[in-house]
């Protein structure tokens, strides 16, 4: 009997975050008193304060408009306090220097606040802060892409975009809490929503190195690992359905230019995992498209539905066979590493279909907890060697005129521990296709779709079904849906801010925001 392949759907999410946090306020004498030898250098400004964190262990945490990382700056070889090696750094003997728990905190000092008269207090929603800001790689200073931003007493958060860039909006009811920013393989960070709110702040985190004496080097057998994990659900993930508020959005991109971008904030009925799990459901909350007007739809295909694709990409829920024993012939495991994920020590295993098998099956890696055995974070693609024959499963329709090949098709999903449990994170889909029309030799076109999914809050309380009036179809192409589009909600919802090069192509273009009836 010829084997069934499964495949996994595709378009994605957003991220989520939960998290403890301890961070303590020192005062500033240590930034006077502690002496520092520093060596006659140059360089970028990003770089120098590297010296000092080389030295001393303490961190920055800066507004990116007071101190240009990039602009060139040189110290004489010498002694110094912090405080006066800082100052001959920026150049700037007018910075507020703050000391707060490992981090130094610059910043400029604060204007004279003018009197309000005449001021009307009103019976309000508490006022929203911003927490932005861009996250570096201590050592490389390259951005950090899809870290965890979040607030672990509320279950809000949200995650960095490719270019490190993230923005947390926070109720002024929590500026007593601590924001935790992680990410695979780094130390995380707590700071305090006070330190943070009002300004663009640029911080880094630091790579984890796991020493020899943190683990005991032993033969791993990587498909125990994998059963363990499968073994240990009922503890480790919910075992009751529960609500998520989750942003998603989906694109296209045709030569690395915006054709299209659709976002939205779902209310998800989340059921938990079980061999025959019921469906989940999705209500949909608020919505708004952008398209370049420039671009013909005649040549841009439709893909499949980006939503369904996040709720089937829920590993823990509908594993896929490269989780299952009963497929795991198919595949070659191996434990390759030993990483950190929030200050615990995870596996790294690796899996790729066995060369003799032809069919288009997956390759990636899983990050498990090596104390819990929770899955944490799963990183896999379609094998390129295979790719093409993978196409109609990709693809939802096209021109008849239109020959599509993909090119690239990957995945990452991961998961956070919130009060105890596990729960789906942050879900990211990357489709590359070369597109061309049918007799064309030369000349085909590169297209890049995207979706993407994350957690921004989690609710366990009063649980229940959506009606059937309330529940959007998850499997037809979302960005047909109609829609009312309300100007005022966007500006106060956590979003995934969009890319550098996404923003620019935005501003640029005519957009358009359809307002059609809902």
């Amino acid at each position: 009997m010829k084997r069934k392949i499964s495949y996994l759907p595709l378009f994605c999410l957003w991220g989520l975050l939960f998290v403890t946090f301890h961070v303590q306020a020192d005062n500033g004498d240590i930034l006077d008193k502690k002496i520092i030898k520093l060596p006659k250098s140059k360089g970028s400004v990003y770089e120098l304060l590297g010296k000092i964190t080389d030295h001393t262990g303490y961190l920055f945490i800066y507004d990116s408009r007071v101190i240009n990382n990039e602009q060139v700056a040189q110290i004489k070889k010498g002694e110094y306090t912090i405080r006066n090696a800082i100052y001959e750094i920026t150049d700037n003997k007018k910075l507020i220097l703050r000391l707060i728990g490992n981090h130094i905190l610059i910043q400029l000092p604060d204007p004279i606040a003018k009197p309000v008269k005449d001021k009307i207090l009103k019976d309000t929603i508490p006022p929203l802060y911003a927490i932005e800001g861009t996250l570096l790689d201590r050592y490389t200073n390259e951005p950090i892409p899809f870290a965890s931003v979040g607030i672990a007493s509320n279950g809000i958060g949200t995650i960095t975009n490719m270019n490190g860039e993230f923005r947390l909006l926070v109720s002024d009811t929590l500026h007593n809490s601590e924001v935790q920013f992680s990410h695979i393989g780094y130390i995380p960070q707590n700071l305090s929503v006070i330190t943070l709110k009002g300004r663009p702040n640029t911080l880094s985190l630091e790579p984890k190195v796991i020493s020899l004496q943190e683990v005991i080097v032993r033969l791993v057998n990587p498909q125990k690992i994998i059963r363990d994990m499968l073994a240990e659900r009922q503890q480790n993930y919910a075992n009751q359905p529960v609500y998520f508020t989750s942003f998603y959005r989906e694109g296209v991109e045709k030569k690395k230019g915006f054709v299209n971008m659709t976002e939205a904030v779902f209310k998800i009925y989340k059921t938990p995992f079980a061999y025959h799990p019921p469906p989940d459901q999705i209500k949909l909350l608020k919505m708004r498209r952008i398209s370049n007007i420039e671009e013909q739809d005649t040549f841009i295909t439709k893909m499949k539905s980006g939503i369904n694709a996040c709720l089937m990409l829920d590993l823990i829920k509908h594993l896929p066979e490269f989780l299952t024993d009963e497929f795991n012939y198919l595949y070659n495991y191996a434990h390759t590493d030993i990483t950190v994920v929030d200050d615990r020590i995870a596996n790294v295993i690796t899996f790729e279909q066995k060369p003799e098998v032809n069919d288009p099956l997956y390759r990636g890696e899983l990050y498990i907890d090596s104390e819990n055995n929770a899955l944490i974070s799963a990183r896999f693609e379609i094998h390129p060697k295979y790719i093409r024959k993978a196409t109609n499963m990709l693809v939802e329709r096209k021109s008849r005129n239109l020959v599509i090949a993909p090119q690239q098709v990957s995945y990452t999903v991961s998961y956070k521990p919130w009060n105890g449990t596990y729960y789906i994170n942050h879900i990211r889909g990357d489709l590359h296709f070369r597109i061309k029309k049918k007799n064309q030799l030369f000349g085909s076109t590169p297209v890049h779709t995207w979706f993407e999914m994350v957690t921004c809050r989690i609710d366990t309380v009063n649980v229940s079904r959506f009606t059937r009036n309330e529940i959007l179809q998850t499997r037809t192409v979302f960005s047909d849906t109609n829609f009312n589009y309300d100007e005022n909600f966007w500006g106060d919802f956590n979003v995934i801010i969009p890319e550098e090069k996404l923003n620019e192509a935005i501003s640029k273009i005519n957009s358009k925001i359809e307002e059609t009836g809902f």
